[in-house]
């Protein structure tokens, strides 16, 4: 697959840059003047761009970065400024354009990498961590910066956060808006892969490239347990293994795996994608 580029959006640049590099696609927020701050249209663009992921088989998995060396600065604060004066009802509807994207990063069958540079504060911290894996630079910022304007978190931010640090070292992080650097949000957990300044995307491209030969049906399966497991219970989990475990069993993909083990030879799922 060739390597193309396209801006979404209708404004000049596009709020949202799309190219392929291979099986890969990259979606890169594009509202660089503002350290790629959200919008409802980055909302609704990138909603849209996994939503045509998942139905082409020739993707195997999604990179979403920003352009300009910043990850996300978060929300508007200049629109959210503005919405005191909305009723109540409209200020939730116009907060589910965020909800709605991360429910797609995390409904997206198919693996979704951040490749943080820069600032990913408040939402683009939430953003960040709805991802499947995350790719982030040494020197990236990550932020719960909500508190430093009088705002609570969005996003599935103290979710994703409390999957993996305690509930003080949560807190700490909400209340205070400390600033983690991405060597430290690494040690906590959270990040996959440091890279060095400036290499986040290429290095979040290439573990995109491995996990985008693997096999689709399965690797959906595998996401929507680890999805469950921080949620569920020893017993619930087991269940939901199994159910996965008996159906994997029966499909092309295992059929192939199986046959390539013990032919010694690599297996070639990509020609079995769409087939499910």
């Amino acid at each position: 697959m060739p390597v193309t580029d396209k801006a979404l959006d209708g404004a000049p640049d596009g709020v949202l840059r799309t190219r392929r590099e291979g099986a890969v696609l990259v979606l890169s927020h594009n509202n660089v003047a503002a350290r790629n701050a959200l919008s409802p249209a980055f909302y609704a663009a990138a909603t849209q761009a996994l939503v045509d992921a998942v139905a082409d088989p020739t993707i195997g998995a999604v990179v979403l970065t920003g352009e300009g060396g910043h990850f996300c600065a978060g929300g508007d604060l200049r629109q959210l400024a503005k919405r005191r004066e909305l009723p109540i009802a409209e200020r939730r509807a116009k907060l589910e354009g965020l909800h709605d994207l991360i429910r797609a990063v995390r409904d997206c069958p198919k693996p979704v990498i951040a490749a943080v540079e820069g600032a990913a504060a408040g939402a683009g911290l939430s953003l960040a961590l709805a991802c499947d894996m995350l790719v982030a630079a040494k020197n990236a910022v990550f932020s719960v910066a909500y508190v430093k304007v009088g705002l609570t978190p969005d996003g599935g931010a103290t979710a994703f956060l409390a999957e993996f640090v305690s509930r003080q070292v949560l807190t700490e992080l909400c209340l205070t808006g400390e600033r983690i650097s991405g060597e430290r949000m690494h040690q906590l957990g959270p990040v996959n892969r440091l890279s060095e300044p400036g290499h986040a995307l290429a290095d979040a491209v290439a573990l995109a490239a491995q996990v985008a030969s693997g096999p689709a049906w399965t690797m959906a399966r595998i996401k929507e347990l680890c999805r469950a497991a921080p949620r569920t219970t020893l017993e619930q989990q087991l269940e939901l293994e199994a159910q996965c475990m008996v159906r994997a069993q029966e499909t092309a993909e295992s059929r192939e795996g199986i046959g390539a083990f013990l032919e010694k030879r690599a297996p070639d799922y990509t020609k079995l994608r769409g087939a499910h």
